[in-house]
């Protein structure tokens, strides 16, 4: 786990002050590695690399960065390749390994398969790899966007970092990028390769970049697809997810320093604390936050139950509000966009915790995904059952559960009524992807707060159907499939975001084991009324492992996934604070943004809404980057200054 930068030349001329642009690079990344540091630039200073180190892997001088083999070629790896131990034996009749690094073996699958080489690579990834023979640069992301990789082209270079704010120094103007702002308000998160920063964008998940001849290529090298496997009973659907899980926790427990866990209380991050016990009984710590000023917002008595099952030691940071208004500006700085909700801000407090106790942790993150977690699944199934028993279509599509199996569950939706409301709002029975997109769209209520007309929210509907409705993935017909997907293709990377930046704002390695590619590739082909059976969210999960988590877990029907009680704090103890944020919207005449109406409403949002969060942290990050661009802008000369005293 690292931070990665470096350049390269599109014409093949050298890139001026190629050190110092490097250091720059790495001294906004330096909280990504804070073990060690290293640079690289080619003859003639054509391109360049550097890396920030968090030693997890072979913690000796050999698995330094950039590492360069005999036959020239450099890599720079952010990340984890786990089955590095497996990819050593296989290469070894041809790769004279001299280290024990994970590292090592990416030069010696690129020597081996060239850019096939990602096919063998199983882990989490961002790389960038120099072949000096082809001149070419050649960089990927592992397939689910676990780790980070952005670009940025200015004149004839292009740059390239794990984290954007890298980029700035050679950024003309930081300016909002008018698409990717339209998604965010819409989804909380941009759905694809725009940044919110214009002119920045974002390797997707599961795709390469290759420079050559100065020619920018990007292809995508893997793709998850719903290709059912129908036949199967329970029991074998039940002991084929457990010997893959089993299997994928095995490999994240490598390493070199100790490992821990988060644990939320949910039933994702507490079964993998649980299954890392069975391979290693040494990683025993855990680490929660909770909000003891509002009890309804403290989950530690589920933590509790799941470290009291896997025998470890908790650890909880009790979370206030004036932790809130003390680290808020650090988290929107180490997120770089505001994404996603406001459970970053617990987790930047719980990863601080556990990176004062251990290296890496193990998380949870991608079950709701792949096995079906959220409520809104519940809510559009409801509807398609209802639908399909008045028009007698059960067999049209592929539905799982029926009416008097579903009416049971519906209690859990009791904390759900303002999403309902809203996906009724327009009547009954329209398209699923209609439905759908009314579920996760978040810019319901924001009206006068947004200057709409300056923002094409035309394409975004058409951007989310894209995605929706891809043929090539989901089969006509497969309600729940589609709404899977489309999460797994733009919430899922949002999330990861966030579990990357968090625990790297800290030096600490996030692991997830749920996203090992092959245990995801499997869960695509079971029907979906083995995973959803009886309108039972992570049904299969919770079958095939309620053996092992605790009943409390296991049974419970509050889960609320890290809320924060911000409409408590915004409404009393951090009311000035959130209204002083809101002024600076007034006082610098942010486009796109009316500044009264965010005044006038930002104290109406109801407990689960994100409006003030997405407004707010919009707001904190145009302060942190756009009204900084200048002190971004002179990061290279004041390397260049350092190197000439």
């Amino acid at each position: 786990m690292c931070g990665i930068a470096g350049f390269v030349s599109l014409n093949n001329a050298p890139v001026a002050e190629a050190g110092p642009s490097l250091s720059a690079m790495g001294r906004l990344l330096e909280h990504r590695g804070p073990d060690d540091s290293g640079q690289w630039v080619a003859d003639e200073a054509r391109a360049g690399l550097a890396h920030r180190r968090l030693s997890i892997i072979d913690l000796s001088p050999a698995g330094r960065q950039p590492m360069q083999a005999a036959n020239g070629t450099v890599v720079a790896l952010n990340g984890e390749i786990y089955n590095y131990l497996e990819l050593r034996e296989a290469l070894a009749d041809r790769w004279d390994f001299q280290s024990q690094s994970d590292t090592e073996t990416v030069l010696a699958a690129y020597d081996r398969h060239g850019d096939e080489c990602l096919e063998h690579l199983r882990g989490m990834f961002a790389f960038a790899l120099w072949d000096p023979a082809r001149r070419l640069l050649f960089c990927a992301r592992d397939r689910f966007g676990i780790k980070p990789f952005y670009y940025y082209q200015n004149g004839e270079t292009l740059y390239f970092a794990s984290e954007p704010k890298a980029l700035l120094p050679f950024v003309d103007a930081i300016e909002t990028d008018a698409e990717a702002l339209a998604e965010y308000l819409t989804f909380n998160y941009p759905i694809g390769e725009a940044t919110l920063f214009k002119g920045i964008r974002q390797l997707l998940p599961g795709h390469a970049l290759a420079v050559e001849d100065g020619e920018v290529r990007v292809w995508r090298y893997w793709d998850v697809s719903y290709e059912l496997e129908w036949g199967r009973g329970q029991d074998w659907h039940e002991s084929r997810l457990a010997e893959l899980l089993d299997d994928s926790v095995r490999v994240h427990l490598r390493a070199d320093v100790p490992i821990g866990a988060y644990v939320s209380g949910g039933i994702d991050s507490s079964l993998m604390a649980i299954l890392a016990k069975r391979h290693d009984a040494g990683n025993r710590l855990a680490f929660h936050g909770r909000f003891l000023e509002y009890p309804g917002y403290d989950e530690s008595q589920y933590a509790e139950m799941a470290v009291a099952a896997s025998g470890g030691e908790l650890h909880t940071v009790d979370i206030t509000h004036a932790d809130f208004e003390r680290h808020l500006r650090n988290v929107i700085y180490h997120l770089d966009f505001p994404v996603a909700g406001p459970g970053s801000f617990p987790q930047y407090m719980v990863s601080r915790l556990a990176a004062e106790n251990v290296k890496v942790v193990l998380g949870g993150q991608g079950g709701d995904e792949i096995f079906g977690g959220y409520a809104r699944y519940l809510l559009a199934y409801f509807e398609q059952c209802i639908r399909a028993a008045i028009e007698g279509t059960y067999q049209d599509g592929n539905f799982v559960v029926t009416i008097e199996s579903i009416v049971p569950n519906l209690g859990m939706l009791r904390e759900y009524k303002p999403m309902m409301r809203e996906f009724w709002r327009e009547g009954l029975f329209g398209s699923l992807e209609d439905r759908y997109f009314r579920l996760v769209d978040r810019s319901s209520d924001m009206g006068a707060e947004i200057d709409w007309p300056q923002l094409d929210r035309g394409r975004v509907r058409e951007a989310f159907m894209e995605i929706f409705l891809n043929r090539n993935n989901v089969q006509k017909g497969a309600y729940f499939d589609h709404m899977t997907h489309f999460d797994f293709k733009t919430l899922l990377p949002a999330l990861l975001q966030v579990e990357d930046r968090m625990s790297m704002a800290h030096g600490l390695e996030s692991r997830v084991p749920l996203l090992d590619h092959p245990l995801v590739e499997y869960m695509a082909t079971v029907p979906a009324d083995v995973k959803f059976s009886g309108g039972h969210m992570k049904h299969l999960l919770k079958t095939a492992y309620s053996d092992v988590l605790p009943d409390g877990i296991l049974n419970r029907r509050d889960k609320m996934g890290f809320p924060v009680p911000l409409k408590e704090w915004f409404g009393g103890e951090l009311k000035d604070f959130a209204r002083n944020i809101f002024e600076g919207l007034r006082q610098r005449n942010r486009a796109f943004i009316n500044a009264d109406a965010v005044l006038e409403n930002f104290e109406t949002a109801g407990r689960f809404s994100r409006k003030t969060w997405a407004l707010l942290s919009l707001e904190l990050w145009q302060q942190i980057f756009h009204d900084r661009a200048a002190d971004y802008r002179a990061m290279v000369k004041e390397e260049a200054q350092k190197t000439n005293v």
